[in-house]
């Protein structure tokens, strides 16, 4: 399980919300389009979903409102990852 804390920022010209993945901790990719299956948990909060590397080789994980609530770009949350 990888463990951190990052800033949610929104992508550019589009309405995700990301948080990036330290590069230290990012998993490998192991799924089509650069994608890994991970278990997710952002301040509590768990569900299945993917990581991805971006074009600027960053690892990305989305967090859904439903998830996040009303935290947006540049509100901090704390985020584990593990495999699944």
């Amino acid at each position: 399980m990888a463990m951190f804390r990052g800033a949610l920022f929104q992508a550019e010209g589009g309405t995700w919300i990301f948080v990036t993945v330290p590069e230290e901790l990012a998993p490998p990719v192991t799924a089509g389009w650069g994608r890994t299956p991970v278990l997710a948990t952002v301040n509590g909060k768990t569900w299945p979903t993917s990581v991805w590397r971006d074009h600027g080789a960053r690892t990305l994980l989305a967090v859904p409102r439903k998830i996040r609530g009303d935290l947006g770009p540049g509100d901090e949350v704390d985020v584990a990852i593990t495999l699944r």
